[in-house]
């Protein structure tokens, strides 16, 4: 059967460089889609060789959007490494950090760069869909997306004395207390973030009232989801916990596993079309075992999120599920980050409020006791591994990362697809209106994905879409420059 072929090179609104390929029939409808990753940047080779007490400073340059993410994934795997418990507050104030984190990363996603899509349109300007054309429009709406990001920030930076790249969480613990007069700064800050998170709530629920038709074709489709529980196993968990996996009906196939034993359950498989790796349930075998991670899996594992507000937006959000409250469209990814945004803010008045935060030991000695260790934690899009393998004197052997996009890689290919198929029809030429295509790059957009991560750009993004005959023959092309 003879195809063709538009690609949208780059995708727009995200940062880093991918592009989607839509390979249509003969009579113009969509046959397959692909999200292609085609930058590469090899931080696992390099950092071999590399001290093991340098590996949280390396690895935080993975992103600029979450660098502490990585950072406590790579403490946790020098814990694992020196064979220490780190003292309680020590654990407790890198749950804080953790907390900001996803506080600001959630905001930045969801008011930044999602909600122009939202506020003012799929079908809008592209000049003015973004967050100046949010300003302008929607001001006060805007104002507390910013506000919201710098209270996570503002965290962040009080513990690790900058916002990005906080040379804080050690391999033990953490460099240094938190003194009394940044806990009752953090404090002060906390009802307005928790009030901007509420809005926003309520503004997401409308939104979902009247528009079914984008909740029900962004990624609507059964996988698994994968991440962290509490160790009791009903509570969310952004920090430490154990693996579980649940399949689409709610069935627990996966309960109460070690992380540090995740390759017994995760494999990882690459595509010729893409840089990014593709994670899969091996028990499932590839690509049958395709699963996601990050606010809606973590969201579907939980019975409880642990916090009065956010578990009664919880028994809401599993309203939108099947019979046993598993969600399934991918839109729903921002509902779910505004929701882990409301945790974050009950659980860090509760962390500020705990005797044990202002302690001073804060940090655990230790040595090379392990060759080889892992950590894993919560990142904002989903569960994170770091996997080090060191020699006796401490120096990188080997690493292995798999980063929460990846995992959502076979996820975000499949969502492509289903809106791709969903709103583009007939298509024999290269004049696809600029709304379907960003209805196909939102798609993307709803994971948040960290290429570095999805923005919104001031002006006409630059756009390629080309269309190919079945031979490979650029036949036409539509550049918006």
């Amino acid at each position: 059967m003879s195809t063709r072929r538009v690609v949208i090179d780059p995708v727009t609104r995200i940062e880093g460089h991918a592009k989607i390929s839509i390979f249509l029939d003969e009579s113009g409808e969509v046959r397959d889609a692909q999200f292609h990753v085609t930058e590469f940047r090899g931080f696992e080779k390099f950092c071999e060789g590399r001290p093991l007490g340098e590996m949280a400073g390396i690895t935080a340059r993975v992103c600029g959007i979450c660098p502490v993410s990585h950072i406590l994934a790579s403490a946790k795997a020098g814990d694992d490494i020196f064979a220490v418990d780190i003292p309680p507050a020590a654990e407790k104030l890198r749950r804080l950090m953790n907390l900001g984190q996803i506080v600001q990363s959630h905001a930045l996603s969801f008011f930044h760069l999602s909600s122009p899509d939202l506020l003012l349109g799929f079908d809008s300007n592209p000049a003015q869909r973004n967050l100046f054309g949010l300003i302008a429009q929607h001001p006060e709406f805007a104002r507390g997306g910013i506000r919201l990001r710098q209270f996570g920030q503002e965290i962040i930076e009080l513990l690790g004395g900058r916002k990005i790249h906080p040379a804080w969480a050690v391999p033990g613990g953490v460099r240094e207390p938190l003194t009394p007069e940044k806990r009752n700064h953090i404090l002060c800050r906390v009802p307005e973030a928790r009030q901007t998170t509420l809005s926003a709530l309520a503004f997401v629920k409308r939104y979902i009232a009247e528009h079914r038709e984008e909740v029900e074709n962004f990624g609507n489709f059964p996988t698994l989801f994968l991440g962290l529980v509490s160790k009791d196993g009903a509570q969310w968990e952004h920090y430490d916990g154990y693996l579980r996996v649940v399949d689409s009906e709610g069935n627990i196939l996966v309960d109460g596993h070690d992380p540090r034993r995740y390759t017994e359950i995760i494999g990882e498989a690459v595509e010729p079309h893409s840089y990014l790796k593709s994670p899969y349930f091996k028990p499932w075998g590839y690509p049958e075992g395709a699963y996601r991670v990050g606010p809606l899996a973590r969201l579907n594992l939980c019975t409880r999120m642990g916090t009065p507000l956010a578990d009664a937006e919880l028994a809401e959000f599993r309203q939108h599920g099947n019979a046993r409250g598993i969600v399934l469209s991918s839109f729903m990814y921002h509902y779910a980050r505004l929701i882990e945004i409301l945790a974050a803010t009950e659980r860090i008045e509760q962390l500020l409020n705990d005797p044990d935060i202002l302690s001073s030991h804060v940090r655990a000695g230790g040595a090379i006791n392990k060759l080889e260790g892992v950590g894993v934690s919560e990142a904002p899009r989903g569960t994170l591994f770091h996997h080090y393998q060191v020699d006796a004197h401490g120096m990188i052997r080997r690493v292995n990362l798999i980063i929460a996009t990846g995992q959502n890689n076979l996820a975000m290919n499949r969502t492509v697809k289903q809106i791709a198929q969903h709103w583009i029809h007939g298509a024999r030429d290269a004049q696809i209106p600029e709304g379907l295509l960003n209805r196909v790059e939102a798609g993307i957009r709803a994971f948040d994905p960290c290429l570095s991560c999805s923005t919104h750009a001031v002006g006409q993004m630059p756009l390629v879409v080309q269309l190919f005959d079945a031979q490979g023959r650029l036949i036409d092309e539509v550049r918006r420059d």
